[in-house]
């Protein structure tokens, strides 16, 4: 039997691009190792959006190389945004790739290597494939599953490299969502997140976002439902509106703003102002009030000064975030603002940075501590790695929470009373 090694970077998309990888080995008879030396093919499956997941994945080809050149043939292969940023400049820089295959082509590739092995000539497996969305993204055992429903960004933010390694916008046929939601139900699954690099632009027939929704949680039994990501400018009040009518989809919501000055967000074409935003943040939780709100925010754009950074911060308090997921800007190449002028040395980004992050930590703690003393409904997802005697679990809010219990409700759901906070972890009891 054939083995694969599998290696995965990057946003929950390629991790569930990578779970319908898997499954596509297996159905062409292939068996995954752990072990790259004994595999027949390895396969990086690459994140471009950030520098430091670029520099991750350059490192782990140069130590992977020796596995390349043994005697023994072996395909080495970078898919995923890497390879649709660089193309055929990898194996300039790295000649031991055998092949460099983007997003579009990653789904064949469980076919690809099959056939390569039966005609070791063929040249460029990838040519001539366009993208199509995989009918199954299951992880076996697993009681949580990401499912794409669309792929791809036509907002062209100016730092981001997404839609030109994504490409644009795809939807996918709702009665296929519709169908392997239903799949994974039965399988096992009670906690699905719909995924898309904007999710609230959803068409298909011009069936909406929130029409989806709608279709979702009734037309299947799943217990919960999360989605992620999603564009301030795209949630409409008809999505809000379903979020509060149906049970099934969590409170919790991941708005990214990035930046809280009028002068950044334009200059980022993220296509909505400060006011915008914070109308948007008062209907959610008009019609939300136990709703959890988290962010994105980018530190350190182009031309940012101290008084762009304030607005931030006072937007920050305003909102009240539960979390935030906080960066510095970092130049990607081939995007609008990596050629501005008014770039910030690293020093200056990073202690604006280091602000931000102590300012949010303090309204996280706040904002959780609303939650003591409550009896909530929690996930149980597996022992806890700091410790074991502990099972770790999630809210419908997305909070994390460790408690005592037995391996038997792992995997289902536990009502517990939150007593207590450390970090950014409760102490629960069950009930």
């Amino acid at each position: 039997m054939k083995k694969y090694y599998l290696e995965t970077y990057g946003c929950q998309m390629n991790f569930a691009e990578s779970a319908s990888l898997e499954n596509d080995f297996g159905k062409y008879g292939w068996q995954a190792t752990d072990a790259p030396e004994e595999a027949s093919a390895i396969i990086l499956n690459s994140c471009s959006v950030r520098q430091s997941a670029e520099e991750r994945v350059w490192g782990r080809l140069g130590f992977l190389k020796k596995y390349a050149e043994q005697s023994r043939p072996v395909s080495l292969v970078l898919t995923g945004c890497l390879a649709d940023h660089y193309g055929e400049k990898i194996r300039e820089r790295f000649p031991f790739v055998n092949f460099v295959i983007g997003n579009t082509g990653k789904g064949r590739l469980a076919e690809m290597l099959t056939q390569l092995n039966e005609n070791p000539h063929e040249t460029d497996p990838a040519a001539g494939y366009r993208f199509a969305f995989s009918s199954d993204h299951s992880v076996p055992g697993e009681f949580k599953a990401f499912v794409p429903i669309m792929h791809g960004c036509n907002n062209f933010c100016t730092y981001c490299i997404v839609p030109y390694v994504r490409g644009r916008e795809i939807s996918r046929n709702p009665e296929e969502i519709i169908d392997e939601i239903n799949t994974l139900v039965r399988k096992g699954v009670r906690e699905i997140t719909l995924l898309g690099q904007n999710v609230n632009s959803y068409s298909w027939n011009n069936r909406s976002f929130g029409e989806l929704l709608r279709e979702i949680c009734t037309r299947t039994d799943v217990r919960w439902l999360r989605f992620v990501s999603s564009h301030p400018k795209d949630l409409s009040d008809d999505v809000i509106a379903c979020m509060a009518e149906f049970p099934q989809i969590c409170k919790s919501l991941h708005l990214p703003v990035q930046h809280g000055s009028d002068s950044i967000l334009k200059a980022m074409n993220r296509r909505y102002t400060r006011s915008d935003y914070l109308n948007l943040v008062r209907r959610i939780r008009r019609a939300m009030p136990e709703i959890t709100l988290t962010t994105d925010l980018l530190i350190g754009f182009p031309g940012e000064t101290e008084n762009d950074l304030q607005e931030t911060m006072t937007l920050i308090d305003e909102v009240r975030f539960d979390d935030a997921f906080t960066y510095f800007y970092n130049p990607r190449i081939g995007t609008k603002a990596a050629e501005m002028e008014g770039q910030l040395s690293e020093e200056i980004k990073k202690e604006r940075l280091q602000r931000v992050i102590d300012f949010q930590r303090q309204i996280s703690l706040k904002e959780k501590e609303r939650f003591l003393n409550r009896t909530v409904t929690v996930l149980a997802e597996g022992r806890s790695k700091k410790n074991p005697d502990e099972i770790l679990g999630r809210t419908e809010q997305n909070n994390m929470v460790v408690f005592s219990g037995g391996d038997d409700i792992i995997g289902q759901f536990i009502d517990v009373k939150l007593v207590s906070l450390s970090g950014t972890t409760y102490k629960g009891v069950c009930l």
